[in-house]
């Protein structure tokens, strides 16, 4: 019975944000949602383990304080997207979320040149805004992940990809974003998001992705 109460509060709490993405026009859970549901279940569980008698009691009560706690995350990465999106409208960054993160995916047309880790001079007031909403929301990892084209040798691609990934990692550093939390990846061409048959799927597949965690 309370096994069935606990899933139906975590049920709820996640089927209570779920909307339309207005950039994609899917259905999505925000991140307040998600983090409400897991909080939620986390709670739920420790309570239970602590209840001793009255494990239905204090796993609802732990499932409540759970959730609050979730939500308060979730609408932290929340808040921090919905900065991003007003600060990289029309620049050609997508701001994306999975799983409680958030995805900057920043390609090759507008970061780096073919072969080449030097960021585009055109591309850094976009970084400076980036840099600038990544300091304010302090609570979160940045990992940057470094791709490129299939073009080259695995060896050369591996290298190219984590020198660019460093390349953007010290630039944001240079604008004041603390380098405890950074973490630079070089995935060569693994991972594409367009066929590098052609011209401009090469293109897309160039870029750096900027994944930002919360740490809480």
């Amino acid at each position: 019975m309370r096994k069935s109460i606990i899933c139906s509060l975590v049920a709820v709490s996640m089927l209570s944000a779920c909307a339309t993405n207005p950039y994609t026009g899917e259905s999505q859970v925000a991140k307040t949602a998600w983090g409400t549901g897991i909080g939620a279940a986390a709670g739920a569980g420790i309570g239970a383990l602590a209840g001793g008698k009255h494990k239905t009691k204090a796993a609802l009560i732990g499932a409540a304080a759970g959730a609050a706690v979730g939500a308060g995350t979730g609408a932290y990465m929340d808040l921090q997207a919905k900065k991003l999106r007003q600060e990289l409208l029309n620049t050609g960054v997508q701001v994306q979320e999975a799983d409680g993160q958030i995805y900057l995916i920043m390609p090759g047309n507008i970061t780096f040149d073919s072969n080449e880790a030097a960021i585009k001079p055109g591309f850094e007031p976009v970084l400076n805004s980036i840099a600038k909403v990544i300091k304010e929301y302090n609570k979160t990892l940045v990992q940057v992940n470094g791709y490129t084209d299939s073009t080259g040798s695995a060896a050369t691609n591996n290298a190219l990809s984590i020198m660019r990934a460093n390349a953007i990692s010290n630039y944001l550093r240079t604008q004041g974003v603390d380098a405890n939390r950074l973490i630079a990846n070089g995935y060569g061409s693994s991972n594409p998001i367009a066929s590098n048959a052609t011209a401009a799927g090469r293109e897309q597949n160039r870029r750096v992705e900027i994944v930002l965690v919360n740490k809480q």
